[in-house]
């Protein structure tokens, strides 16, 4: 049991009381990994609660006591690996032809396959049927580099594996070693806004959720944990999946609005002039296209916390490319150090047996939503949120390795009767969900979830009302 003062204070916010998170759950490693992903998930989870409660405190004057159990933090990194709908395990197999290959000259090439669009424009490219088989013998003829660029090129998503001092070279690295883990910037001038009435850190706070797969959908999801009302948008045309939505859908409601048809982009506008926050997860200047840029919406909304994800940053030469956390592990070197010491069936670049990347940096934007939130109430202003998947898994290798004499013999599984206490049961619309609860541990307002997930466009684009 580890107690930390003064842990991820979050800045400007309130200080009239010491912060303490109590860290329980041992240390790393939990997992095979040699990556110390329990302490990064327990920190991050850990500047949530703090955000929470300097919330809390804005609203009643009083701190909380925060604490975080390691062993859950990782659980809570795949948490979709435990999901369960009406007793039976929701599957949550990669496309077969998703993975890494061998290339010409030794080198490896991901091929990301997951989503339709990107596996025909990876298929397109190898000219290729769509098998594991077709696509290893259209691989080994390709310089990886030449294959990388092509697939991207195509509107594919993908990459070169890579090692840890290679990406260290390569000029999208330099970019991002020269930000900050996650940036809170000032965009606007507007009121100080008095938190709306309740009994919860984020009550009566609305969130716009405009992302997918699972960073983005874990910030809005944690939002909602402590109170916030949270209204995912989607379209019809976008590819998605309903069990996903499952794992980070908790108190959210679930709309459709097609972005490219005026009325709904109007009503789109109108929900986020009665919001609070706005949080999306497109490449750098798409919105902007549809007049939903960071700046324009807080002319909608003056005061509006705008929380932006993409894959690489905003800044250097990858700024625009597609990515995803199998992505950011295979170009960065994270998969090549993975397979040294962890060799699968076949030898070469291996997944962490968790989703460090995506759910890190879904705490992370919740905190920085948080935070940016605590700024508007003391000193008023627009807030824009800003990090990518490639900073976080930055900051997770710069957290050092576990030594490998600690990962002999490491369990391949967190033990049944574990998890068994740290789930819950949802009654959706699809039935009973069997699931983790929230990790966070709070000690005046405990995370929770007051609506169940809903499958993908369940409700109408409206938000409910405030409380009285």
């Amino acid at each position: 049991m580890t107690r930390c003062a003064r842990f991820c204070r979050s800045p400007a916010g309130p200080r009239s009381g010491q912060a303490t998170v109590e860290f329980t759950g041992g240390a790393d490693p939990v997992l095979p990994t040699p990556f110390r992903i329990g302490a990064a998930g327990a920190a991050a989870l850990a500047a949530t609660g703090l955000a929470a409660t300097d919330l809390w405190e804005l609203r009643t004057g009083r701190r909380q006591a925060v604490a975080v159990d390691l062993r859950q933090a990782v659980a809570s990194l795949r948490s979709g690996h435990y999901l369960q709908v009406n007793g039976a395990k929701v599957r949550s197999d990669r496309n077969p032809v998703m993975g890494m290959y061998p290339a010409k000259n030794g080198r490896w090439s991901y091929i990301h396959a997951n989503f339709p669009n990107h596996r025909a424009a990876a298929l397109r490219v190898l000219g290729c049927e769509e098998n594991r088989e077709a696509v290893r013998r259209a691989v080994a003829n390709w310089d990886a580099l030449e294959l990388e660029e092509a697939i991207i090129a195509a509107g594919g998503a993908g990459g070169m594996v890579r090692g840890m001092a290679e990406w260290a070279r390569h000029p999208q690295a330099a970019a991002i070693a020269s930000l900050p883990l996650l940036e809170i910037v000032k965009i606007g001038d507007s009121p100080p806004e008095k938190l709306p009435e309740g009994d919860r850190p984020l009550s009566g706070i609305r969130v716009l959720d405009l992302t997918r797969v699972l960073a983005g959908p874990t910030c809005a999801r944690t939002l909602a944990e402590h109170g916030a009302d949270v209204l995912k948008i989607t379209a019809s045309h976008i590819a998605a999946r309903d069990d996903q939505e499952y794992d980070t859908g908790h108190g959210k409601l679930s709309a459709r609005l097609d972005l490219r048809q005026p009325p709904d982009l109007e009503r789109l506008k109108g929900l986020v002039h009665e919001g609070d926050v706005f949080s999306q997860g497109y490449r750098p200047g798409t919105l902007g296209n549809r007049g939903l840029s960071p700046e324009a919406l807080a002319q909608v909304r003056p005061g509006l916390v705008y929380v932006s994800l993409c894959a690489f940053s905003h800044r250097g030469p990858w700024a625009s490319r597609r990515g995803f956390d199998t992505v950011v592990q295979n170009v960065s070197g994270i998969t090549t150090r993975q397979g040294e010491l962890f060799p699968g069936a076949e030898p070469g670049p291996q997944f962490y047996p968790v989703s460090a990347i995506d759910y890190l940096t879904g705490y992370l934007m919740a905190f920085g939503a948080m935070v940016a939130l605590a700024r508007r109430a003391q000193e008023g202003g627009s807030w824009l949120v800003r990090i990518s998947l490639a900073q976080t898994g930055r900051w997770l290798v710069d957290r050092g390795e576990v030594p490998e004499s600690a990962l002999k013999g490491v369990a391949e599984e967190i033990p049944q009767a574990e998890i068994d206490g740290w789930s819950i049961d949802s009654d959706t619309p699809v039935g009973r969900l069997r699931h983790l609860g929230p990790t966070v541990r709070l000690s005046e307002t405990a995370p929770r979830w007051a609506r169940p997930s809903v499958p993908l466009g369940h409700n109408e684009p409206a938000w409910p009302p405030r409380a009285a």
